[in-house]
């Protein structure tokens, strides 16, 4: 083939188009402590520190490479021998990954001449260099070790095809011929032991998973419960077996440092066990709900058994009580056809199909099972579904098979025992943000490019089974794709859910698979199609067509597409004729896609293709992050205001970089986007004005000037500034642990009384009343969205539109419809599928879920998983600020009070004046119905206890009421920073109020007692020698200070102690309070057992809760002035948290924590990747 350049010359190097940089890098835990660290790793200067920590903890190879002297010279060792160690350069990494190509390429005859074979490498190493592209992890991590280093090791009983035959035969080594593949499916039989059957599968995924791939299987071969045995006897059914599976994949998640296991299992929705199979995860949860609550009403004495066992449950998704269960390491989903959605939309009976000899095992109403795969994805998020006949009905060898699977993203789907690999183009790198030009040429050049190296890959790979082997050798398929979509129509001012923007998508996708079909038809006529392209040419070339004809835009009812029931969403020509996008060269953009189309089935008809399959929309996680990219696949972005990683540690808050290219596209002047930015980001500076409210002599002042009144010197306000860009909030910058000390004892405070105080606000304390502070908050950092902006059109609100509300104040989103729309105009042009989850609010019903399914399956999508917001029980709790919730609390309190009062004159009015005694059990019944808050007298009694769990040490502070029983609780920890230290203020001010409104403290203690999480271990309290955790800790103690009894129920059995039985008093049940509300902006986590259509409906009087804000700072160091007997000293405290944790908990209340550094992750397709490490959850 002929490699042109574009990027490169041939008289340049190519390593010399960047400048480089020597960089530090590391990876760390919220506590602080280090996961991995390098320093003097030489990366292009222009990589981000993310992209930097990716490249060097995540691809480098860590042992094995020879090192070299700083002059260049091979390093030797004592013995003359070759010193090897870790790669220390991007430079390193991406020739032995470039170079492998080359060589595999030039080996086999890709390649015309070597200057084509030259030209190759530099284009790709400038792409990768400059963050243009990347392929897919497998890539980074086999690639290129033996062709580079001579790496090489025992056979791990991988397979290689003969290139030229197919003829398969085990590797001879582990590196020879790497393993580039991320996505695999696997096929089953009906068979328990043999070859191909079950057992057998346990075994090919524990291949796979153990060096991090994904797979998935269809098990719909499998009898169902209840079939005979061929040696007699019944079949336990599917589910037995699934279950099984379920547990070797979740044992080897836990082995060495292997990620969790990624899998899908995907069944037919004519199974017999159908119903078992889409329940199955529904009733794990509530096994989940049983074992956990269950556990808080032990006994003691199975209580204290438990702890001699160290069993703890809890919802912890990495605990026990999920360990128990079953169904925790897949993706599940429901293969559907399009005669189930007629049964269900006649109304009709449903036959479910015996899998020994085909009859009819029994029929169930087909609207009763679409009902229940709703409400199974509504309470928590499996199954999700596959679209069986759309699927096949775009299957381009159909005369070999059905398509059965997907892998665990979904986004490849192709016959049983293939595999795939990916690459992405970063779609941003094509644009021009001041011309609004899109750069077609080098699009298409990139897509050549890369549609070669993974038809190279195929060649060169080592694959885990023999039949994977020949397979993927016979059809070849690729996974090119692409990332930063969302980005891209941001910056062109082009609103995500918008027809101008599905018409750009579709116009892209269309380009990217017509171009990369040409080229494998180019590449079929010098080197032959794929050995399965005869018995298919018919129906691969009719699905060309069909591609093509939704290129040209020919509309769904105009009769041209072949065998289609459901047609595809065509591009949208009119958008582009009426010049409806804001792009400069949007006519070339469609242009270009149908010149592809047309090209790809006029050499695929004269040749045939190299490749089955050559596109997918994929996750991108890890290698969107390597390329820098805000969005992944079709993704829009998920917030205006990030969190940009430092090199030293820690973050700083940015605007989201395609604010001001967008605004300056819709036509706004500087001055006004500056204005724009500012409102969305601050001023992040202390010279901002202060409230009108505050004034000084009648004159409006600076917060600086404020703050100098208020006793600060301009030295420690120079060191808060500097650290403005790093808080989520300013009342971060103002808490009780980095005000001066002699600023506090101006105020009458000592530093203890400070800290000891969970509601702290040091803005309040300066005497700023909370509109004043919020409004001073806005002005310095920002509001967190574009609504409301000075001078921005209302038309313009949707190009800033993203997948969750933006700031505090922010209520516009991406509509569920909105994502699936955008799926439906990239899916035609695709010849994999899509992975995405569309992410519906909690408040989501199953009606809203089954719209969103068949809004999907009308619209010809492959695929859809959902998600509603907070249906796992394993949520972690979110982050909200604290706003005017303490100043409103008060006034709603006393509204509250007066009515109360009010009612209870008038009623004891009536009784003196009718003489009815039964009014007071009335009364009592309305206290109960409108619970009156206690407060504690202005002085009064407390007991501090220090404490010190495993190093963590802290201080409990309770105040009492006259009669001794405890009614506040603060809880202080020492220096501890805000992760832990800001949830223990939230823990204390909850049980606080909870006291106070008289819920009992034997309950209390009941439900928190035991709890287990980090950090959990031995004490300094020789009656709580062990606490399970910090929350554990604190309700022993507080349940032997204040219930009677279980001090002797709950201290160790030593030698000599007394050994009284008395059993803890069993915790008074509280009638509910029937104001609370479920609405979504609610601080009250729902839970996931409510009905899916129902709630709370609240009245007119409604308590807010106040909730402590959860600092989140990793390594954010602030200079605090504290007065000495020398006089005035500076010491340094250092807050241990993540601004990043802070914003994702806010944005992804349902993400769980990173499995590397226990960061929120963020939803990325149908899994989860880490912002602050890089690590994707899924299989790519």
């Amino acid at each position: 083939m002929k490699i042109t350049r574009r990027f490169t010359t041939s008289n340049e190097n190519v390593w010399d188009s960047v400048e480089w940089a020597n960089r530090s890098t590391k990876i760390t835990n919220a506590d602080g402590s280090v996961v991995f660290e390098m320093n003097n790793a030489e990366l292009p200067a222009e990589w981000s520190q993310l992209a930097s920590d990716i490249m060097v903890s995540k691809y480098f190879r860590k042992a094995g490479v020879p090192q070299q002297n700083k002059n260049g010279t091979p390093e030797l060792d004592a013995k003359g021998q070759a010193v090897t160690g870790p790669e220390r350069s991007a430079r390193q990494v991406i020739h032995r990954l470039v170079g492998c190509w080359r060589s595999w390429g030039e080996s086999h005859g890709y390649f015309d001449t070597s200057e084509d074979a030259k030209s190759f490498y530099d284009e790709l190493c400038w792409m990768m260099l400059h963050q243009v592209s990347a392929p897919n992890s497998p890539q980074w991590f086999n690639t290129g070790l033996n062709w580079a280093y001579g790496i090489s090791g025992p056979a791990q009983g991988h397979y290689v095809a003969d290139p030229e035959t197919g003829k398969v035969d085990l590797a001879d080594d582990a590196y020879s011929h790497p393993q580039p593949h991320a996505c695999f499916i696997q096929s089953v039989n009906d068979d328990l032991v043999g070859d191909g059957g079950i057992m057998d599968l346990w075994t090919r995924e524990a291949r796979l998973f153990k060096y991090g791939s994904g797979t998935g299987s269809n098990f719909s071969n499998l009898r169902g419960g209840d079939e005979p045995l061929s040696g007699g006897g019944k079949s336990s059914g599917l589910m037995s077996f699934l279950k099984i599976g379920d547990r070797a994949a979740g044992a080897i998640k836990s082995g060495g440092t292997t990620r969790r296991a990624a899998k899908m299992v995907c069944l037919d929705v004519d199974h017999p066990d159908i119903e078992e199979f889409v329940s199955w995860k529904v009733r794990e949860e509530l096994k989940v709900a049983a074992l956990v609550e269950g556990m808080k009403h032990l006994s003691p004495e199975q209580r204290k058994r438990a702890e001699e066992l160290n069993l703890t449950l809890d919802y912890d998704f990495n605990g026990e009580a999920y360990q128990t269960v079953a169904g925790q390491n897949s993706n599940n989903s429901v293969r559907l056809s399009h005669e189930f959605f007629d049964a269900v939309d006649r109304d009709s009976e449903w036959n479910l199909i015996r899998r020994t000899d085909g009859e009819v095992s029994r029929s169930i109403p087909a609207k009763g099972l679409w009902n229940d795969i709703c409400d199974a994805a509504w309470h928590c998020a499996d199954p999700g579904v596959q679209f069986d006949t759309a699927i096949n009905d775009w299957h381009t060898c159909p005369q070999d098979g059905r398509i059965n699977a997907s892998n665990p993203c979904s986004e490849y789907m192709f016959l049983d025992d293939t595999a795939c690999n990916l690459a992405s183009l970063n779609l941003l790198k094509f644009y021009d943000s001041e011309t609004r030009m899109f750069d077609v040429d080098s699009f298409e050049h990139s897509i050549r490019l890369w549609t070669v190296v993974l038809e190279i890959s195929v060649l060169m790979a080592a694959f885990p089974s023999e039949a994977i082997a020949h397979q993927s050798w016979r059809y070849r398929t690729l996974g090119l794709g692409f990332a930063n979509l969302g980005a891209m129509l941001m910056q062109a001012g082009i609103p995500y859910d918008s027809e101008a923007g599905r018409a750009v998508c579709g116009a892209i996708t269309a380009t990217m698979t017509g171009r990369s079909y040409a080229v494998s038809a180019e590449m079929a006529g010098e080197l032959g199609p794929f050995d399965g392209f005869a018995d298919n040419a018919d129906d691969m070339l009719r699905i060309i067509r069909n591609h093509r004809n939704a290129a040209h835009g020919k509309t769904r009812d105009s009769g041209e597409y072949e065998k289609l029931r459901i047609p595809p969403v065509p591009i949208n020509h009119t958008m582009f004729h009426d010049d409806s996008i804001n792009i400069t060269n949007a006519g070339d953009l469609l242009g270009r896609a149908v010149q592809a189309w047309d090209e790809a089935l006029d050499l695929g008809g004269r040749h045939g293709f190299r490749n089955a399959q050559v596109t997918v929309i994929a996750p991108t996680g890890t290698i969107g992050l390597l390329m820098d990219c805000d969005t992944t696949g079709v993704e829009p972005d998920f917030a205006l205001t990030k969190f940009k990683k430092l090199a030293g540690g820690g973050y700083f808050k940015i605007a989201n970089q395609s604010i001001r290219p967008a605004l300056r596209a819709l036509g706004y002047s500087k001055r006004k986007v500056d204005k724009m930015l500012l409102y969305v980001m601050g001023t992040m500076s202390l010279e901002t004005e202060m409230p009108k409210t505050v004034k000084d002599d009648g004159e409006i002042i600076s917060l600086f000037n404020f703050l100098i009144e208020s006793g600060y010197t301009k030295e420690e306000l120079s060191s808060i500034e500097s650290n403005l860009p790093t808080v989520f909030d300013l009342s971060f910058a103002f808490g009780a642990w980095n005000i001066p000390e002699r600023i506090l004892k101006s105020f009458g405070l000592t530093r203890e009384q400070a800290t000891n105080n969970p509601s702290f606000n040091g803005l309040k304390l300066f005497g700023l009343n909370s509109d004043e502070r919020n409004e001073l908050n806005r002005r310095v950092c920002g509001t967190g969205t574009i609504e409301g902006a000075p001078k921005l059109d209302d038309e313009h609100l949707g190009v800033f539109d993203c997948a969750n509300r933006c700031g505090e104040t922010g209520v516009r989103y991406i509509a569920p419809e909105g994502h699936i729309r955008m799926m439906a105009a990239c899916q035609p042009f695709i010849t994999g599928a899509i992975s995405k989850t569309i992410n519906l609010p909690n408040e989501a019903t199953t009606d809203d879920i089954a719209n969103s399914y068949w809004l999907s399956w009308e619209l010809g999508l492959k695929a859809n998983a959902l998600y509603r917001d907070g249906c796992k029980l394993s949520q972690p709790l979110n982050a909200k600020s604290d706003v005017s919730l303490d100043d409103e609390e008060d006034s709603l309190e006393l509204a509250s009070a007066q009515e109360e009062i009010i009612t209870e004159v008038v009623a004891a009015a009536d009784m003196a004046a009718s003489d009815q005694p039964q009014v007071i059990e009335r009364i009592v019944e309305k206290i109960i119905e409108r619970p009156m808050r206690k407060r504690l007298p202005d002085t009064r009694d407390s007991i501090t206890h220090h404490f010190n769990v495993a190093g963590h040490e802290g201080y409990l502070t309770v105040g009492k009421y006259i009669n001794g029983k405890p009614g506040e609780l603060f809880i202080t920890m020492s220096k501890e920073g805000s992760t832990i230290g800001g949830l223990m203020d939230s823990l204390g001010t909850a049980i606080s109020v909870a006291l106070q409104y008289g819920v009992p403290i034997e309950s209390l203690v009941s439900k928190f007692a035991y709890q287990r999480f980090e950090p959990q271990g031995i004490t300094t309290n020789r009656d709580i020698p062990f606490a399970k955790s910090l929350v554990d800790y604190i309700f022993q103690w507080m349940g032997m200070q204040f219930i009677e009894g279980y001090r002797e129920a709950n201290i160790p059995k030593r030698v000599g102690a007394s050994t009284s039985t008395q059993e803890t008093k069993i915790p008074t049940a509280v009638k509910e309070d029937t104001r609370w509300s479920s609405d979504p902006t609610s601080t009250t986590v729902q839970p996931s057992t409510a009905i899916p259509t129902g709630g709370i409906t609240p009245t007119d009087n409604v308590v807010k809760v106040k909730t402590e804000q959860i600092t989140m700072q990793r390594q954010v160091k602030i200079q605090a002035a504290s007065v000495s007997n020398d006089g005035l000293e500076s010491s340094q405290i250092e807050l241990e948290a993540s601004s990043l944790d802070t914003a994702m908990s806010s944005m992804q209340g349902d993400a769980p924590a990173c499995t590397v550094c226990g960061t929120i992750t963020v939803r990325n397709g149908t899994c989860y990747k880490c912002m602050n490490c890089g690590t994707s959850l899924g299989c790519s």
